[in-house]
């Protein structure tokens, strides 16, 4: 049996390893390190400007990715504090040193001001589109045998040329995926390797520890549910997956980041719907009342938070405040939130040993009321929220705008760096993505065989996709119908 070891859990190696700083005026460590290398990147403050839920809304009240990035990033704080004291106190494993508490959460700090770093525009939609354009798309783009290795006349499909992975890659694209390509190599600093942050960081980014070819979404194991790296970037994931000792497991804080996740945005799913004016107090309450939590005990947490929201609602009243609905559920979301990360933390502990050998394979909140709680709020969000009209129709128009922008930038790149001369068009689209997205693949794609130089910039596209904000992209889409004209 594998056993994962903490101190090379913990591991604060950089992929590019530097000298380390002895000097007594800096007195951080390396994950405090990375906390304030995230925060001054322009990766990171793109996040404002990036749609959580509702594509392009216009209240300041929802939340974007950044607002959302930064309840993850509390909430993993949260859970590190009180996972790491009862692994101290109650388990007393002498491999968990005392100050591998404040590592752990400063680590998990910074988890979740990355975790959505690689999204593209409008959440999780964008992530479809791009998926779906790939699916469509892929086997009419044509590419000339002259440009090959062996040479010709005529033209082959480009899909011909790329291997599995990489077609792959475009048809299972992931936004959490593209986080550590993001991290570890796009934002471009001083070299190749981004933002250059801890290894023992960059593990915990790795959800889903697997390539495009081992995906199995029906597999009880977690694990392989989606790709955790691209075939462009195989040579970090082996270099954080050795480094670490992972053996193939997810590392146990990316256990902890999830629980996180799940807690922020399933509850701010609700508040933001019911701001929205999409779910009123008596909707949301005759959902929990209608799905109560089943077991013996009549007592249970779940049945007092049904309670709970009614007493903070006739609360509401009594103080007088401006909305006794806005009060309830507010207010009734923090004790939610409190109560998943009780559970989170509680199936940690209970479940230490299977986690540490890697034989845990499920979410953290499996099995825990906690679970029933987080299946009814994403399902009534799902009906609420999701498939409300405005939100489907905004939906509609950020699906035209991302299509119009991969149907104009993928022809354009096919010839770019082959030598071929590219048409005004293309040079005019190929001079408006980042300069530091094109130093990139200059970089990793010298000495590539032509059909891994394809691939590379054909990622080239969705590296500059992905970094665009929801404004941008919409105002490219408008100098794109300019150029039509």
């Amino acid at each position: 049996m594998h056993i994962m070891e903490w101190n090379r859990l913990l591991c604060s190696d950089r992929i590019r390893l530097y000298s380390k700083s002895v000097s007594s005026r800096d007195l951080r460590s390396e994950f405090e390190k990375d906390y304030h290398r995230i925060i001054s990147s322009a990766s990171f403050r793109r996040l404002q400007d990036k749609t959580q839920v509702y594509p392009l809304d216009e209240s300041d009240f929802v939340r974007t990715r950044l607002t959302h990035s930064l309840e993850v990033s509390s909430f993993c704080k949260s859970l590190g504090q009180t996972i790491s004291r009862r692994i101290i106190n109650e388990l007393k494993d002498e491999s968990f040193l005392p100050q591998y508490q404040q590592d752990i959460c400063d680590i998990l700090q910074c988890s979740g001001l990355i975790h959505d770093i690689g999204n593209p525009p409008y959440g999780h939609f964008g992530e479809d589109v791009i998926r779906k354009w790939f699916k469509e798309n892929i086997d009419k783009l044509m590419y000339p045998k002259e440009l090959l290795e062996n040479g010709g006349e005529g033209y082959v499909p480009v899909s011909s040329l790329l291997n599995d992975q990489m077609k792959a890659d475009f048809f299972n694209f992931e936004g959490n995926t593209q986080a550590l390509r993001v991290v570890t190599k796009l934002h471009y600093l001083v070299d190749a390797h981004g933002m250059n942050l801890t290894k023992a960081l960059l593990s915990t980014i790795i959800k889903y520890p697997v390539s495009s070819l081992e995906i199995d979404k029906n597999s009880d194991d977690i694990r392989v549910h989606k790709m955790g790296y691209y075939y462009a970037d195989r040579e970090v994931f082996d270099d954080i997956e050795t480094s670490l000792g992972l053996n193939g497991n997810r590392s146990p804080l990316t256990l902890i980041l999830e629980a996180a996740d799940d807690t922020a945005y399933l509850t701010a799913d609700i508040e933001d719907a019911f701001k929205k004016g999409l779910i009123t107090y008596d909707q949301l309450l005759y959902e929990l009342e209608t799905h109560r939590y089943t077991s013996a005990d009549e007592d249970n947490e779940y049945n007092k938070l049904i309670e709970q929201l009614k007493y903070l609602y006739e609360k509401g009243h009594c103080y007088g405040a401006g909305s006794a609905d806005s009060y309830a559920i507010q207010n009734w979301i923090i004790s939610v939130q409190g109560k998943l990360i009780y559970d989170a933390t509680d199936s940690f502990i209970k479940n230490y040993d299977d986690i540490m050998s890697g034989n845990y394979r499920k979410e953290l909140l499996d099995g825990t009321e906690g679970k029933h709680i987080t299946d009814l709020l994403g399902d009534i969000a799902y009906r609420y929220a999701f498939l409300s009209k405005p939100k489907m129709s905004m939906e509609s128009l950020a699906d035209d705008m991302m299509s119009e922008i991969l149907d104009a930038f993928i022809p354009a790149v096919l010839y770019y760096d082959t030598g071929r001369k590219l048409d005004e068009k293309s040079e005019i689209l190929i001079g408006k993505i980042s300069d530091n997205y094109k130093a990139i693949y200059h970089i990793y794609s010298k000495n590539k065989s032509e059909a891994e130089k394809l691939y590379l910039r054909l990622m080239l596209v969705t590296d500059y996709v992905c970094g665009m904000t929801d404004s941008y992209t919409k105002r490219l889409c408008q100098e794109l119908k300019e150029m039509k004209k």
